[in-house]
């Protein structure tokens, strides 16, 4: 019988860049948008065409460490061009083997988020990176 994979063993792997390791990815969608149209003398019911493709922002989360690589991509936006990258999302089996994989398709940093700070709590420290794309697809 056949197990549906878990979601907590996967790895994340951006082009050209050594980012380490996500505690969290979201925001893997695609959505198409209905447009309704309806001529006044047909049927009450409208036609439904596809509109635009839309694709969400993809969200990483890590602990933070010493590596400034995801800032540097965010900065170097900020301060000059975009430079946009492949990312590719592989989740793992029980033996860390490849179970499935998407990429997203020129992907960029929109948002850089650092770590919020409190005295009084035992938790990590975790730096947030919003990506935009131009599309998504399961290559495994």
């Amino acid at each position: 019988m056949a197990y549906p994979h878990t979601r907590f063993r996967y790895k994340v792997e951006i082009e050209g860049l050594d980012a380490g390791g996500f505690s969290e990815v979201t925001g893997f969608d695609a959505s198409i948008d209905v447009i309704e149209y309806r001529e006044g003398d047909k049927v009450t019911t409208p036609q439904k065409i596809p509109g635009l493709k839309k694709y969400g922002n993809v969200t990483l989360k890590q602990g933070l460490i010493d590596s400034t690589v995801m800032y540097d991509w965010m900065i170097a936006g900020v301060n000059g061009a975009v430079e946009r990258k492949t990312v590719t999302i592989t989740l793992l089996d029980e033996e860390e083997a490849p179970a499935a994989s998407w990429q997203i398709i020129n992907a960029w940093p929109t948002k850089y988020t650092a770590p919020d700070f409190n005295a009084t709590a035992s938790e990590v420290a975790i730096e947030t990176v919003e990506l935009a794309h131009e599309g998504m697809t399961r290559i495994s």
